[in-house]
């Protein structure tokens, strides 16, 4: 919701906040009425107080605005960490309502960040990363308005998209009424030429007749949950090379605290492709770069060799690497579609002390690439304002037709590595003694202090209690292995076997299923450990009294069309028919219907007669 309103807010020419370049100052006393309202739990909460000169240069910003966040107060039940928060604030004239959602997978839990010693040895920390803190939203009334934000700290860091425009809000260092700064990021590059992509048609030609192959993806039955799926993760390593750190005045935690914040608004821009982008782990040259950067196609070559050895141990769906570097004249490159596919998942990103807004979508673009979309161009739409796959830099937050057909293409084609969202054992975590993990020499791991405290077999050292033979696993009970045996598997099914203790572990022997063909409910046979029976799976689905399709003709006849209702597989995105032989490895056909169920999203039926 807007709202007119002249009143409230102050404001000031950019030159009136900078004082000997750095520290912000008031100028002024005039009384911010507590109608300011603020919103903007922008983009993440800042770390550090605000500091103009690195929020980006003066050319890319114009008039700041005081502004004071003010709640708007739930009806509905609250709770301890509230999952959506609506905040109202005032600039340019209009009062804004925010309403925003936490996130929940911007940042992994056991995130780790690699420096380097005064020696150049690499070293891992694992700083806590607090996970309920970051929020994306909208602004009321704004159907296409853009909002990511971090609490944080206590304050609001962040950006949000109005109407074609675009603004940033940190909070005011030693503030005690709680005041916030506003500045709109200009809307037109002032550079010249203007700052574009390095990736030209030539690049994109040669790279796809070099790496883009098509790779035939066969749909199994009972296999096909993430062949259309709603959600898309993708797990990104971040590298920062020496300038880039330099510029955050050679401080570790600005540093993330920026990575942080530039993910946070890439990460809500991908949310219209039904994607999360997830920082799984960050690495900062802190002592020089690695390689020479003069050249970005040679950078980028580079990077993708050295990132495929020296990142080998965080199982990233993409590296990208932000540098500094103003001899460089691109904003960065990519392989495209290089997504899934080693050494190729991987990008740069130039940074030109821009808004971090803006430099969000410089990242937004690259990985674009990475993701399969190419320039957009005359005939690619995305509504009114920028967008996000222009070859040159604009304010955007929206991908084109274009855009969305590339990206729909190449996840179908390769997107396997972005199906399932990042588990405990999928995030890579620093090994060390006390992270409840066994992990190399340990003999257990109980956790915590206290945690040990309670633990009967384990000591904090992560050694077994004198007397103790283990101290977990299916096989170990009150610090011994059970008996030889005894049941520590059941069967789940008759193409299941059990499993029992050996006696000497504390492991449970692999899981194991009978062999590949073995026959099952009367006419079915098992494979990997399921019994595919074609009545059973009629009666999942439309309920008793459903059973496969009794005229083999019919089941030939829609399984040999090769369309969405009969196939045997997709070849990126065209269906294969079934052979004579395979034809019941296709689509399952049902008679006997008598009830439509409540079918899940992307699901259909369809009424045959044969």
């Amino acid at each position: 919701m807007e709202e007119a309103d002249h009143s409230a807010s102050r404001s000031f020419p950019l030159d009136t906040w900078l004082h000997n370049g750095s520290s912000i100052m008031v100028a002024g006393e005039a009384e911010v009425s507590m109608r300011v309202v603020l919103l903007l739990l922008w983009h993440g909460l800042s770390l550090f107080p605000t500091d103009l000169s690195q929020a980006g240069s003066s050319q890319h910003l114009s008039i700041l605005e005081v502004v004071i966040p003010l709640k708007v107060t739930n009806r509905g039940r609250g709770a301890k960490t509230p999952v959506c928060l609506s905040y109202s604030l005032q600039f340019g004239g209009w009062r804004h309502i925010v309403h925003m959602k936490a996130k929940k997978l911007l940042v992994s839990r056991h995130l780790p960040v690699f420096t380097y010693m005064d020696q150049h040895a690499l070293q891992q920390d694992q700083p806590f990363v607090p996970d309920d803190c970051y929020y994306h939203g909208y602004v009321e009334g704004v159907p296409e308005s853009l909002v990511a934000l971090s609490t944080c700290c206590g304050g609001f860091r962040g950006t949000l998209h109005i109407n074609d425009l675009t603004y940033e809000i940190e909070p005011i260092r030693h503030s005690t009424t709680f005041e916030h700064v506003v500045y709109t990021v200009n809307t037109n590059e002032t550079q010249f030429p203007s700052m574009r992509c390095g990736l030209t048609k030539k690049q994109t030609a040669h790279q796809q007749l070099e790496f883009e192959k098509a790779e035939k993806s066969t749909l199994k039955q009972n296999s096909t949950d993430n062949w259309w799926t709603h959600s898309w993760f993708l797990e990104l390593a971040v590298v920062i090379d020496h300038n880039f750190f330099i510029y955050s005045q050679s401080n570790f935690s600005r540093v993330q605290e920026d990575v942080f914040l530039v993910v946070n608004i890439v990460d809500s821009i991908y949310q219209q492709l039904g994607t999360y982008v997830i920082l799984i782990g960050t690495e900062i040259w802190n002592h020089g770069n690695v390689f020479p950067m003069v050249n970005i196609e040679q950078v980028l070559e580079d990077f993708s060799q050295w990132k495929q050895i020296s990142l080998s141990q965080l199982q990233d769906d993409a590296a990208h690497i932000f540098i500094k570097n103003s001899l460089i004249i691109v904003l960065g490159i990519d392989y495209v579609a290089g997504i899934c596919h080693l050494p190729i998942d991987c990008g740069i990103n130039n940074f030109q002390g821009d808004p971090w807004s803006l430099f969000a979508i410089t990242l937004a673009h690259e990985l674009g690439h990475t993701l399969g979309m190419q320039h957009d161009e005359e005939v690619c739409l995305c509504g009114q304002g920028g967008c996000i796959m222009n070859a040159v830099r604009v304010p955007a937050e929206r991908f084109t037709n274009c855009s969305y057909a590339d990206f729909t293409k190449t996840t179908l084609n390769q997107g396997s590595c972005l199906h399932s969202p990042p588990s405990p054992g999928e995030v890579f975590m620093l090994k060390h003694c006390g992270n409840s993990v066994v992990e190399g020499e340990e003999e257990c791991d109980c956790g915590s202090i206290k945690q040990c405290e309670q633990d009967p077999c384990c000591l904090l050292n992560c050694a077994l209690r004198p007397g103790a033979a283990c101290a977990f696993g299916l096989c170990c009970q009150d610090c011994k292995f059970m008996p030889s045996g005894e049941l520590c598997r059941h069967q789940v099914n008759e193409c299941d076997l059990p499993e029992w203790c050996n006696g000497t572990s504390h492991q449970c022997p692999e899981d194991g299923y009978v062999q590949d063909g073995i026959p099952c409910s009367d006419s079915a046979y098992c494979y990997q450990k399921r019994c595919n029976n074609h009545d059973e799976q009629c009666r999942e689905i439309f309920g008793e009294g459903a059973q496969s399709a009794s005229q083999n003709l019919a089941i030939k006849k829609i399984n040999s069309q090769g369309s969405h209702f009969g196939h045997c597989g997709v070849n990126g995105t065209t269906y294969l028919k079934c052979n004579t032989s395979d034809i019941f490895c296709g689509r399952v056909q049902c008679e006997n219907v008598g009830d439509i169920p409540h079918l899940r999203d992307h699901s259909a039926l369809r009424h045959s007669h044969i």
